[in-house]
């Protein structure tokens, strides 16, 4: 009878202090005068977000040197003035000297750097495709350019060494390449695009011009009739001469000679051919000019050559700075030496902390709420989730603003994926009533037993 006296005064005197809020108390928000400042408690809805949100704030942004490349600014630097050609016009002689390239043997066609050539493979699959195999065929054409080593590189295969075979040989070389990748060898090859070796026509024509050299052979008055042909006056044609300059040896035609014999008009031209006509007649000087021309070509394609590298070397350079100074602002983030918004998380969160407002962009309250875990369900209430926010006007320093969300319905938590935080704002999570009442008697329940049991031992 004592014991069970004792036991219910235990539990009344439990039940009494926990209801006074003796024992234990926990923080909540108010509407009214706290510490001196003006709580207001706001609904968080539709309407009072765009309230909310209308409050003026600009993001910090990130350093320049997050949006800058290291390809951006400077460029090739140019040769600079080169020096005019020291070639002058001859007197007219009374007889004009020709000089005939020797025959050139016929040669297959020899893939070079710059060549586009053409993988076509076969289309498999329904009667549709099979019936409209043309269309198919080009749906599986795709086109690889012969890279400055000599090479294409072709997917699930790799890199194949094509320069400077003949596209016999290079179908040959793709299909043992395809075998040795376990790869169906139903394929096709051709050059689409000739681009690595030209002829060059210039002087008294109408149209100067770079023919490529292709597949099919390409004689002297067929590149001649593609440049227009030559513009010459009259009283020059008996002194005017088509030049070939070829493999460092001048060659030169007179161009009456040249449409009166049909096997002058089919000398066959070369890669490197440099075909020019003119009206000037020594041999020699015009040998000199070529040269010289070529002289300053490679000069010209040197310096460029030099600029690309040099470009290339300030381009690594430049990139490694801006690594440097990147990495530099992140290990002064990790080490919080940079002057960074803050919204301070407390209350019922997985985890109370702060929250760094993102760079160059706006935060929600979802954003910070679910950063790390959300809320436990089980001790916060969903039902009083605060933003707490202080007035920006100094006169009114002392007024709080407690944007309420009552997330009972989960449909309110699109809200808070629209409500934008500002810099101090501070997210509160109230408890569950009955954690509270569960904190509560956590704490005074060791207390209460140990003087039961005492009593009880007397």
């Amino acid at each position: 009878m004592k014991t069970r006296n004792l036991l219910s005064l235990a539990l009344g005197l439990l039940l009494s202090l926990s209801a006074c809020d003796v024992i234990y108390n926990s923080p909540q928000v108010t509407e009214g005068i706290a510490s001196g400042a003006k709580v207001r408690v706001v609904p968080i809805t539709a309407e009072t977000v765009i309230a909310a949100n209308r409050s003026p704030y600009r993001p910090d942004t990130l350093p320049a040197v997050f949006s800058q490349s290291a390809g951006s600014g400077g460029g090739l630097r140019s040769a600079g003035a080169l020096p005019d050609p020291a070639v002058d016009r001859q007197e007219r002689p009374a007889a004009l000297t020709m000089r005939v390239p020797p025959e050139q043997p016929v040669r297959p066609y020899r893939i070079g750097i710059g060549d586009v050539l053409v993988l076509a493979t076969p289309a498999g699959g329904s009667s549709v495709e099979e019936l409209s195999g043309l269309l198919a065929a080009q749906n599986r054409r795709q086109e690889y350019v012969v890279q400055d080593d000599g090479a294409i590189s072709i997917p699930d295969v790799g890199r194949i060494m094509l320069a400077g075979e003949t596209v016999d040989e290079a179908n040959e070389m793709v299909f043992q390449a395809l075998v040795e990748n376990q790869i169906e060898p139903a394929f096709s090859l051709e050059v689409s695009g000739f681009n690595s070796q030209r002829v060059s026509i210039g002087g008294a024509v109408r149209t100067p011009a770079v023919l490529p050299v292709d597949l099919r052979p390409i004689y002297l008055d067929e590149a001649l009739s593609q440049v227009g042909g030559p513009t010459v006056a009259e009283q020059d044609y008996p002194y005017t001469t088509v030049r070939i300059y070829r493999d460092g040896e001048l060659y030169q035609i007179p161009l009456s000679e040249l449409y009166s014999r049909r096997s002058l008009q089919r000398i066959r031209l070369n890669d490197g051919d440099s075909v020019f006509v003119d009206t000037d007649y020594d041999l020699e000087r015009a040998q000199a000019y070529f040269r010289e021309q070529i002289q300053l070509t490679e000069t010209r394609r040197a310096v460029r050559r030099d600029a690309v590298a040099e470009l290339e070397t300030e381009i690594v350079l430049r990139r490694a700075e801006l690594e440097e100074q990147r990495d530099n602002f992140l290990d002064r983030i990790d080490l919080d030496a940079v002057d960074r918004d803050y919204v301070y998380l407390a209350g019922e969160v997985t985890k109370q902390r702060r929250f760094p407002l993102p760079f160059d962009q706006r935060a929600t309250l979802a954003d910070a709420v679910y950063a790390e875990g959300g809320i436990p369900t089980i001790t916060g209430n969903i039902r009083e989730i605060y933003v707490l926010r202080g007035a920006t006007d100094p006169r009114d320093f002392a007024s709080i603003t407690a944007w309420k969300l009552d997330a009972l319905n989960a449909a309110s938590l699109l809200l808070a994926a629209r409500f934008e935080l500002r810099p101090d704002d501070v997210i509160f999570v109230s408890e569950q009533p009955v954690t509270r009442w569960n904190r509560t008697i956590s704490q005074i329940t060791p207390g209460l037993l140990n003087s039961t049991i005492n009593a009880l031992a007397r």
